[in-house]
């Protein structure tokens, strides 16, 4: 039989055979003197990730923080991460005297003592802060004149709002989509939001 004849044969069967065995047909192929190649030579998707500064014994009030923050935290995150091939490493805070929250491009996020700003709609606001929304060389560029001028951002919300939709920019901040008040929180909107700031990534953010 042919070489090619012989490898249709074998995909067939494993085909056949169903997925679990042809992944350990698959499996049995690799060369057993090969090393799975280092983790820097590996292509891999971009992800966010973070971590919580935690007190070493902390008071209650601390800890009450503490797993409000990683409850928003945890959903902002999935959110972004099953939304976007975005990555940043995010490190959080919590600081009493932060009236609400606020977010850095060095990756840092901090939340006041304010329980009603420990959600989804906080921690994903804070977190587009720390991938460059108001905070970055190319948020001035692109949204300094008070109109996000990005193409691939404005085409996406005037695929969501009309063809007449733009994006507004000021003070740090954009709408529609850019979830700055609870008012604006819906499913819908928080999944939006991460889609505009993605596209405002490829835009040059």
């Amino acid at each position: 039989m042919s070489p090619r004849k012989a490898l249709i044969a074998a995909l067939t069967a494993a085909l056949l055979a169903g997925p679990g065995v042809a992944q350990a047909a698959t499996t049995q192929t690799t060369t057993p003197q090969s090393a799975p190649a280092p983790a820097r030579d590996r292509a891999a998707a971009a992800t966010i990730t973070w971590s919580l500064v935690r007190a070493s014994n902390p008071t209650e009030d601390q800890r009450t923080a503490y797993d409000a923050i990683t409850r928003a935290m945890n959903a902002a995150v999935a959110r972004y991460n099953n939304l976007s091939d975005l990555g940043k490493t995010i490190t959080v805070r919590y600081e009493p005297g932060v009236p609400t929250a606020d977010g850095n491009i060095n990756g840092t996020i901090r939340f006041g003592s304010n329980r009603s700003y420990m959600n989804e709609r906080t921690a994903l606001h804070e977190i587009a802060h720390t991938i460059g929304v108001g905070t970055s060389s190319g948020w001035s560029r692109l949204g300094g004149s008070g109109t996000w001028t990005g193409g691939q951002a404005t085409a996406l919300v005037k695929q969501y709002d009309g063809s007449g939709a733009k994006i507004s920019t000021g003070g740090g901040h954009f709408w529609p989509y850019g979830l700055n008040y609870d008012n604006e929180w819906s499913n819908t909107a928080a999944d939006r939001h991460v889609h505009i700031v993605a596209a405002m990534v490829r835009d040059g953010l």
